[in-house]
């Protein structure tokens, strides 16, 4: 069996702010859709909300394509932004805007599913990061998502970036993980034995009118139902280009170190996605700052702890897929704190929820107008 080609796609959401209200402002779709599409081809996307732009980068080889393709991407949004009087915001919410009060993207597709589940769909205003590694071969798509299961809170406390929810400290540093709970399919997927057994679910799915395509399982981990590729979902987007290229990498290593085990017929172990719930519950709520079961030793153990032990187990993949520079940055993230740390920051300065998209705005743009991103 050929070794998976472990390339990399990202797909990014990015809110539309109007910069004299510094609330969420449906974009133009002539404007930022249709010319951000004649710019950048099939790169931009509209999203359910209009105040909502999505974009995705090409297939890359490795990291360092899908750094300058994103980054790419990034400064040319932005720079339509700003020629439509727009501003360009990543973060998993937004502070304060009202979801009640955003337009819906006048297509059939969002008319089917604001009217199969109402406002559960009409309140879905959130911004995420998905992250696709190509897995060409089915079984092993399903071998590796069973064992990144374990990984999907480590990597949502990493990217948490949404403390806020129309004008509330929510208390948690990733509620548009909470927000996402509500649809139907959602967080972490079951266990499954083959592709096979995966498929029999799906069909009995679309059977019973579940489902009409597999495109509706919102699972935080995935197998594409139309690309040979592994879907990372779980992530907030994060504010820096430099932030999620480290989580991409994280991602990527991850997935190319359970390939090696996978290979040697050896195996991470598996743990019951009720244990590994608990550990999601703590990312959301604590981000960095909380603690996580470890189940092998059965004790809680601070993140940070553990996030340095998960980067010391991928250690021995990672200058062979040349991801150590962007692996580098997550330790600058734990020294500065998530986007939910930083934001949250900025709130107890100022007390002023337009400060805070200030800042989402400026850090968005932090890096994306040079060839080398900040670091």
């Amino acid at each position: 069996m050929a070794e998976p080609a472990f390339s990399i796609g990202i797909e990014e959401e990015y809110q539309t702010i109007d910069p004299v209200t510094r609330d969420l402002r449906s974009h133009i779709h002539a404007e930022i859709i249709e010319k951000g599409r004649i710019r950048l081809k099939e790169k931009v996307k509209a999203e359910m909300h209009q105040s909502v732009v999505e974009v995705g980068t090409d297939v890359c080889k490795n990291i360092q394509e899908a750094r300058k393709d994103l980054t790419d991407i990034r400064r040319g949004i932005i720079k339509l932004a700003h020629q439509n009087n727009l501003r360009l915001a990543a973060a998993g919410t937004h502070p304060f805007a009202d979801w009640r009060k955003q337009a819906i993207y006048p297509d059939q597709r969002y008319e089917i599913l604001v009217e199969d589940m109402k406002m559960v769909a009409r309140s879905n205003l959130i911004f995420g990061l998905h992250v696709h590694v190509g897995i060409e071969d089915r079984e092993t798509q399903i071998r590796i998502m069973n064992e990144a299961r374990y990984f999907v809170p480590h990597i949502l406390a990493l990217s948490s970036n949404s403390p806020f929810w129309m004008g509330m400290d929510t208390g948690l540093k990733s509620y548009r993980c909470k927000v996402f709970d509500k649809f139907p399919r959602t967080n972490l997927p079951d266990f499954f034995t083959s592709w096979g057994e995966y498929e029999t679910f799906i069909k009995l799915l679309v059977k019973t009118n579940c489902i009409d395509n597999p495109k509706k399982i919102w699972w935080d981990i995935r197998p594409h139902p139309f690309f040979p590729t592994l879907e990372f979902r779980m992530c907030d987007v994060p504010m820096r280009v430099d932030e999620t290229l480290a989580i991409a990498a994280l991602i990527q290593a991850t997935v190319v170190k359970l390939y090696k085990l996978h290979k040697s017929n050896q195996g991470f172990r598996l743990y019951r996605g009720a244990l590994l719930m608990e550990n999601k519950w703590r990312a959301a709520r604590y981000g960095l700052d909380g603690k996580m079961i470890d189940f092998g030793k059965e004790t809680e153990v601070p993140f940070r702890e553990l996030m340095l032990e998960y980067l010391h187990i991928l250690d021995d993949v990672v200058d062979e897929i040349g991801v150590r520079d962007e692996l580098r940055y997550i330790h600058t993230m734990l020294e500065r704190g998530t986007g939910a740390d930083r934001q949250l920051a900025v709130y107890r300065e100022t007390g002023d929820f337009k400060k805070v998209v200030d800042y989402i705005v400026q850090e968005t743009e932090a890096g994306v107008y040079s060839e080398d991103s900040s670091r």
